[in-house]
């Protein structure tokens, strides 16, 4: 006979995921343990077995959940009757506000990634992948001759998008919605502007 599932089960699960998120972040997956994550969530270590057989397994679940579903919301954002200037706005705007809470498992990507199995960061890989290509559509659309027949160029300046946004997460993890929405129109204009820039040196070549 299944074993049925307790009704509390996906809450007791997120719990589980976000306090070990936070172990791992402060104490680095390595040095984290069951036992450790077993006592920050305030249940035993056999409980935790019951969710998850490994560290690693966590650490999948963490990462899963989190891109998996910033990468719905970016990539489900309807901004099919919007110019593609304000385009960057919306992804920009949505990518800081989603952030907004996750510090722990943001932190903890670049650690745990490459620890995982080479199935598992293919799918992490692919949701990244998505998130890439829906800004990269836009900026293309911005400045077509800027980027045309030159995918490393279009591809540098969606990551250099994307590095302007981790910096503020970096540097100011307290800011308010505000804040973001302020600092999102700035990275819309200057990566705007620059992309035209672009296309007008591609005319003139």
């Amino acid at each position: 006979m299944a074993r049925t599932i307790a009704k509390d089960h996906d809450q007791k699960r997120t719990h589980i995921l976000k306090t070990a998120a936070r172990v791992f972040a402060n104490a680095g997956f390595a040095r984290a343990s069951m036992s450790q994550i077993a006592t920050a969530c305030g249940i035993s270590k056999a409980n935790i077995y019951h969710y998850y057989d490994s560290k690693d397994a966590l650490l999948f679940d963490i990462l899963d959940t989190y891109l998996s579903e910033l990468r719905d919301r970016l990539c489900g954002l309807d901004m099919s009757a919007a110019a593609p200037e304000d385009r960057v706005v919306y992804f920009v705007r949505e990518a800081l506000l989603a952030y907004e809470g996750m510090d722990a498992e943001h932190k903890i990507q670049s650690e745990g990634l490459p620890l995982l199995s080479s199935e598992q960061q293919e799918v992490l890989k692919a949701y990244q992948r998505e998130m890439v290509r829906r800004l990269s559509d836009t900026l293309r659309e911005i400045a077509p001759a800027a980027f045309e027949g030159d995918g490393s160029r279009l591809r540098s300046a969606t990551m250099s998008v994307f590095g302007m946004i981790n910096w503020f997460y970096m540097w100011n993890p307290g800011a308010d919605r505000a804040a973001r929405e302020d600092y999102a129109r700035l990275v819309a204009s200057m990566s705007v502007n620059g992309v035209r820039g672009l296309d007008t040196q591609s005319d003139s070549l």
